[in-house]
């Protein structure tokens, strides 16, 4: 092997781990950004109203159950419409944050 396919060997070796360690690092810190504004948000409702924290927590899950049921169900039709795509995209969107918050908020520093 010359020394020019060793460095450039070398090179691309700490270009990618560099790359892996900042990008690490920028989703970790999303994932704290993202924690701290759905803590924030429960202390803020809470902190107004009690009851209609609960009630909306309800409602949301409810409508979570239901984009659910949707997504896992067998479908008559292979296209959704109205509430049901709703639900069903809100219920992906919602396990896609849970999934990003279990893997990256887990070695956060502000738990």
């Amino acid at each position: 092997m010359s020394v020019r396919k060793v460095a450039k060997g070398v090179s691309e070796f700490l270009t990618e781990t560099v790359g892996e360690m900042i990008a690490e690092a920028i989703l970790g810190l999303l994932a704290c950004v993202l924690l701290g504004c759905l803590l924030l948000l429960a202390f803020v409702s809470w902190s107004f109203s009690p009851r209609l924290t609960i009630a909306g927590a309800g409602m949301l899950s409810l409508f979570l159950a239901h984009g659910a049921w949707q997504t896992f169900r067998t479908p008559a039709k292979s296209l959704r419409r109205g509430l049901a795509a709703v639900t069903a995209a809100g219920f992906t969107a919602a396990a896609a944050a849970a999934l990003f918050l279990l893997f990256y908020a887990t070695d956060c520093g502000c738990l």
